[in-house]
């Protein structure tokens, strides 16, 4: 989206001819009035020097008495064009999870426009020192670009098709469209001819602002300061205005929605959860996702109907957004109503922070509660209305203080009792619930001092304590499936069926365990992927990730941003889905007794819902 530099006028005299060092006045008088004549034309023109890379790597158009052809309305460079043909292709190669046509021409449009942008500006610095001025392309250059473009696209979108094959297949999706894939050329060219467009746009915006503050300043400093101004208006509008305003419109149709109970979902009998009789806190005030949390889950009679042991009912408490207007207080109040529910009267006691609009994954509960044989009890609190692909860009301040609010609340309480008389406690979350959750404690020590056991799952790249397990990993384990301290503490897994490593070495006293798949972007997804490569991927891959995926400038972040709305839409077990490994990893973390390999394959069909 920039341009080439103008051709500077000619500083030789007019003859052609270069002026000689004996020419005394003459000469000196010729030179002196060629450069205050080119100083002029620039001045007037408007087009002189670099601000920047928009500013400058492009061409201009030529002025009116130029005598030359205007340019078309929408026109294009031929390296800039080189540039956009090299990243559009690479944009075929696979990601995390399986891509849709429409999705695809997505990514192809936004790495088109940057490979534009990166062809004029690696051809502005080859004429810079190469000292020479920009030439027009001949027409066997052009046809050369489009026998290539031809070829390579048509190499590149068959083999992209190939591998969303193998990708599908590994991860048992079935959905395809044939029109999605046919529509995908066209969604690209869309996407690259608007995001090219706003480009030129904000360069003649660059061009008037320093146009105009020359008549007050120097040309060089108008065009830096016309360069800053054209850029802080766009972040201003995009940051502020457009972003601000979605978030709000947002906000104001989730607090709507906020309101509605799910389907089947019912004001509870039960004294032992909140929305029920005697309970402090009132059943309109708990939110969709309260609503779904206390009027649903396991009763004792199905607990007992799989452990075969006379089972209890289970105490859920919850606070929503209504219940209280601070969190402080709101935390204060799902506990004062756990503790009327008698939930810290049980065997076992979970403190999990909710995901986005409060919502808590029924696998991750019912699971908990299926193993401790009904004898547990529950306690979170919503934090935002937002969905948590939104609350993870806008609300993850809000995620940290409830995390630590919710548990210090907890913890008060918890720990002024006689110690034979407390239950267990334990901590979980999933997504951006497992990054409020890390809040409430400094590090592995102050985990396993003040917890009987953690599980977190699909942790989002940027958790404190996440990367301070991952970063300072034990040396030779890889990023998808690190060791930390030998495992004495910390462990991660992708399947905790299958095992959990280091599976030599004792997993004593507290037990914290991260879930993560390899083909989860809401785990890999970092700003950092746009210009360095990172460990998982220079590594061998997981088992559900293509070999053939590698890492590219621009091109892998753009693809795993795109994978980051649809990480849900994959089947459990891969992706950022969660269902069954719940069952393994709450065995693993509460090591709870009696329940056989038989047993936990029949919790796995309880708990992970029929459409997976």
């Amino acid at each position: 989206m920039t341009q080439d530099p103008p051709v500077p006028a000619s500083s030789s005299p007019s003859d052609g001819q270069p002026p000689t060092g004996g020419g005394g006045g003459t000469a000196g008088a010729a030179e002196q009035t060629a450069k205050t004549e080119q100083t002029g034309k620039a001045e007037r023109s408007g087009e002189t020097g670099t601000a920047g890379m928009a500013g400058t790597a492009e061409q201009t158009g030529q002025g009116r008495g130029s005598g030359k052809k205007r340019r078309p309305r929408f026109h294009v460079t031929l390296p800039g064009c080189w540039g956009a043909l090299v990243l559009a292709c690479l944009s075929f190669t696979p990601s995390l999870l399986p891509r849709g046509g429409v999705l695809q021409g997505l990514i192809c449009g936004i790495s088109a426009a940057i490979g534009y942008g990166l062809g004029v500006v690696a051809a502005f610095v080859w004429r810079a020192f190469a000292d020479r001025d920009a030439r027009t392309p001949s027409r066997r250059s052009w046809l050369v670009l489009l026998v290539c473009a031809v070829v390579l696209f048509g190499l590149a979108f068959g083999l992209g098709q190939y591998w969303q094959h193998r990708i599908r297949q590994l991860m048992d999706v079935t959905d395809y469209s044939a029109l999605a894939t046919v529509a995908c050329p066209f969604v690209a060219a869309l996407v690259f001819y608007l995001l090219l467009t706003a480009g030129r746009g904000l360069r003649r915006l660059y061009h008037g602002a320093a146009r105009l503050l020359g008549r007050w300043i120097g040309p060089r400093a108008a065009r830096v300061v016309g360069w800053v101004l054209v850029v802080g208006a766009a972040w201003s509008v995009v940051s502020g205005l457009l972003l601000g305003g979605f978030v709000n419109a947002a906000n104001e149709a989730f607090s709507v929605r906020d309101t509605q109970t799910p389907e089947g979902v019912h004001q509870p009998t039960s004294a032992l959860r909140s929305g029920g009789p005697g309970s402090l806190v009132p059943w309109d005030s708990l939110g969709r996702q309260g609503r779904a949390f206390t009027g649903s889950g396991p009763t004792a009679q199905q607990i007992g109907g799989f452990t075969h042991r006379a089972a209890q009912d289970p105490v859920r408490a919850y606070a929503g957004l209504s219940t209280a207007e601070d969190t402080e207080t709101r935390a204060e109040r799902a506990v004062a109503d756990l503790r009327r529910a008698g939930g810290f009267e049980r065997e076992n006691l979970l403190v999990t922070t909710t995901t986005g609009s409060g919502w808590v994954d029924p696998a991750a509960v019912d699971s908990f509660e299926y193993l401790g044989n009904g004898d547990t009890a529950t306690v979170a609190m919503q934090y935002s209305y937002l969905p948590s692909w939104l609350s993870y860009l806008v609300d993850q301040s809000k995620a940290r203080e409830a995390g630590r609010e919710l548990f210090d609340a907890v913890y008060d309480v918890w720990s002024k009792l006689p110690q034979n008389e407390r239950p267990r406690l334990f901590v979980a979350g999933e997504s951006l619930g497992s990054f409020g959750g890390e809040t409430a404690f400094s590090g592995e020590y102050d985990l396993r001092n003040r917890t009987a056991g953690t599980l977190f799952a699909g942790p989002p790249n940027f958790n404190t304590l996440f990367r301070e397990f991952s970063d300072h990993r034990d040396a030779g384990s890889p990023e998808i499936e690190p060791v930390y301290k030998e495992g004495r503490t910390v462990r991660f897994t992708d399947d905790p069926a299958t095992g959990i490593t280091p599976a030599d070495r004792a997993w004593d006293g507290t037990r914290v365990l991260y879930l993560m798949h390899p083909s989860d972007p809401i785990v890999w997804w970092s700003p950092a992927l746009a210009l360095s490569e990172p460990d998982w991927i220079g590594e061998a891959p997981g088992g559900d990730v293509l070999e053939e995926m590698v890492w590219m400038p621009f091109v892998t972040f753009w693809q795993v941003t795109a994978d980051l709305p649809f990480s849900t839409g994959v089947p459990d077990g891969h992706g950022h889905t969660y269902k069954a490994a719940y069952v393994d990893g709450w065995n693993a973390v509460m090591r709870p007794e009696g329940f056989t390999a038989q047993d936990l394959d029949r919790l796995r069909d309880i708990v992970r819902p029929p459409q997976d």
